[in-house]
């Protein structure tokens, strides 16, 4: 089949979408599939307002338009709902063309930290941008039960995974830090509520890993913590293992996939029992098992994190497979039943003048 996924976050970023996206696409090209990609990387971009490393693509609909016919996909799978998202959904619409969508990221969260905009108002629009979806896939189950709760249609639980054969148990000498070594991995933004995590007293010493638009101003207001940046899973993979315990801050995470990459390295979890580690950790609410605790008191959680099984925290992370996620993925598409169905490609002025 051919699959044309839409996504307005793609390299060189680096977040949970993009590791979803690109552990998807191989997953499916093993199987034989045609992946194609519409990114901002083909388009004229300026910086997404108070987070310049995310790029926006200016103006992009001649060019969604050009690449989708180009491409002449079976079915077309919107990742993000940027500008390029909403170009690919008004394509999809005027040319009665079905797609899909995923909800990735809470957006109406992100917005609303920043704006202080109501949620509902937020919401009220996210939700329209999804409505014409044939399915809206959910990475986890407790974001499947809120969007369903807040009326989203064609909502279907979706899973994620994790590359056990990448993120894998190292040594823990790669840092040589006072232990136990408390370590966030992700993106340096506010919504992540990295300050919770370091305004805490732990002993030992306090990592940050990742970039993002906060990055500065943490490392300027926590001088005594140790802040790393990465660009290849080589280095990522030794970082966490070096870690004793993973502290995930964030109160606003669709998933989480981060921990999942810990917990595959070894390494148990601490968080909040909120969306995003319910559904990793498989928990209720608050309480511990073998690869870490969930606690609103987050010192509590790391403290009984500490000392639980690698080994299990190892096996715990091997049950979730990408062959599941894009074994789903495939069910939930919606076919574009022949070619006949989309318009004829551009001509050459028409591409000429885009």
């Amino acid at each position: 089949m051919r699959i044309l996924i839409v996504s307005d976050a793609w390299y060189p970023q680096r977040n949970g979408v993009i590791r979803v996206l690109e552990s998807l696409i191989e997953a499916l090209e093993k199987r034989g599939h045609v992946l194609g990609m519409i990114t901002p990387n083909r388009f004229t971009t300026i910086p997404c307002p108070s987070y310049s490393e995310i790029p926006l693509a200016l103006f992009p609909y001649r060019g969604v338009k050009r690449q989708i016919q180009a491409f002449a996909p079976q079915a077309l799978h919107i990742a993000t709902e940027g500008p390029l998202g909403s170009a690919a959904r008004r394509w999809c619409l005027n040319h009665k063309v079905p797609f899909t969508t995923a909800y990735h990221t809470k957006f109406p969260e992100y917005i609303h930290e920043r704006t202080k905009l109501p949620l509902n108002w937020l919401y009220a629009g996210i939700r329209r941008f999804h409505k014409p979806a044939h399915t809206v896939m959910a990475p986890s189950p407790s974001v499947y039960r809120e969007l369903t709760a807040r009326n989203f249609p064609h909502v279907q639980p979706w899973a994620h995974g994790v590359n056990v054969e990448v993120f894998t148990p190292q040594p823990k000498d790669f840092l040589q830090l006072p232990r136990p070594i408390h370590m966030f991995v992700g993106r340096i933004a506010v919504e992540k509520n990295i300050p919770a995590f370091l305004d805490l007293e732990l002993p030992g010493s306090k990592v940050v890993v990742g970039r993002g638009p906060q990055k500065n101003t943490l490392q300027k207001h926590y001088p005594h913590v140790h802040f790393f940046d990465t660009n290849n899973d080589t280095e990522l993979v030794q970082l966490f293992s070096s870690a004793d315990v993973f502290v995930f801050p964030s109160l606003t995470d669709t998933f989480g996939l981060v921990m999942l990459e810990a917990m595959a390295c070894g390494v148990p979890v601490a968080a909040y029992p909120v969306t995003g580690p319910l559904d990793v950790m498989q928990l209720d609410g608050p309480g511990e098992n073998a690869m870490g605790c969930l606690d609103f008191d987050l010192t509590l959680a790391i403290q009984k994190a500490l000392g639980k099984s690698p080994a299990a925290c190892r096996a715990y992370a091997m049950n979730f497979s990408w062959e599941r996620v894009a074994d789903q993925f495939l069910a939930f598409l919606a076919p574009i039943e022949t070619r006949d169905a989309l318009p004829a490609p551009l001509t050459a002025e028409e591409v000429e003048g885009s």
